[in-house]
């Protein structure tokens, strides 16, 4: 893939353990993943998921504002150390690190947690990225009072844009446990959201740097076209598109041929921990309509066309 300039992120996409040997064991693995990339121009990225590092439980507990226990907290304060090993690590090694969004119920804790390795390694470029799943119709005004504090404490951003993978599961919980459900109502809304973010970022680019995660055709060119209006260099390196490996190669390897910079996430491990996250990315590409017959076209014309 480097070859046609496509960059990758290896994505250890272990997540949900419960057991402090398999959180050690997922941090140890993502500390030899960023020596293995500080090696590689093909790598630009670590990356990792909050629940690769502590149970689901604790993080939930904390953004709900529950108390822990005497032992509860001392287990999180491991979970932020595993944060802490690998943001050090990777600012050492001047590798940008991404770390995943999951369950709106849990992600407030580590938002919370992301947003202290930002403040202390995001100082002069952003080495730091949190995700920002756009289909919560809340994001936009987190990210404003996020931009708010960084300003005030002279920090800078980094995000990972994309728009969500938890739909059903979100939906569900919210009429289960009565409560606002934190999903935009239609698609049209989520699109408007991701693009209106996506803006809000790029104006503000001096203070942040953008990892756009779509398979969207519209809010890819959105980006292209903010970048060409304000003469920026394609390949300046506050400004990333990404996509899965095995889906929108026709948006990626365009974007790259163009000159911009793009990355593949490869998401690998044990098949029974993998599962779980290909299952989700696999319902996310078929709930768009009519987007795997369409893949399968594009693949169809292109093998066509290199015929002739």
């Amino acid at each position: 893939m480097h070859e046609k300039k496509v960059c990758s992120v290896l994505d250890y996409s272990v997540e949900g353990k419960e057991e402090e040997a398999q959180f050690d064991a997922v941090l140890d693995k993502t500390l030899s993943l960023i020596d293995f990339v500080n090696e590689k121009e093909s790598m630009p990225f670590a990356v990792f998921k909050p629940t690769g590092f502590g149970r689901f439980e604790l993080y939930r507990k904390l953004t709900e504002g529950e108390s822990l226990s005497e032992d509860e907290q001392k287990e999180w304060d491991r979970v932020v150390e595993r944060f802490e090993k690998v943001a050090k690590a990777c600012y050492e090694k001047n590798e940008c690190l991404l770390v995943d969004a999951e369950e709106s119920w849990m992600q407030k804790a580590a938002d919370d947690l992301m947003e202290d390795l930002m403040e202390k390694y995001n100082k002069e470029k952003v080495i730091i990225f949190s995700t920002l799943q756009l289909y919560r119709h809340d994001r936009l005004d987190y990210l404003k009072g996020l931009h708010e504090r960084a300003r005030k404490k002279g920090f800078k951003i980094g995000m990972k844009l994309v728009r969500g993978a938890y739909m059903e599961k979100e939906r569900e919980r919210a009429e289960e446990k009565n409560y606002l459900d934190p999903i935009c109502a239609s698609k049209e809304e989520t699109d408007k959201n991701f693009d209106d973010v996506l803006k809000y970022m790029f104006e503000n680019i001096e203070d942040m740097a953008i990892f756009c995660g779509t398979h969207n055709e519209e809010s890819s060119y959105l980006l292209m076209e903010l970048i060409e209006k304000a003469k920026m260099d394609k390949n300046d390196n506050r400004l990333w598109f990404g996509q899965l490996y095995g889906m929108s190669d026709n948006i990626t390897f365009n974007l790259a041929d163009q000159g911009f910079n793009v990355a593949k996430d490869l998401p690998f491990g044990p098949v029974k921990d993998v599962m779980p996250y290909l299952i989700r990315r696999a319902e996310e590409n078929t709930s768009v309509a009519g987007q795997t017959n369409r893949e399968l076209n594009l693949i169809s014309k292109e093998k066509k066309r290199r015929k002739l």
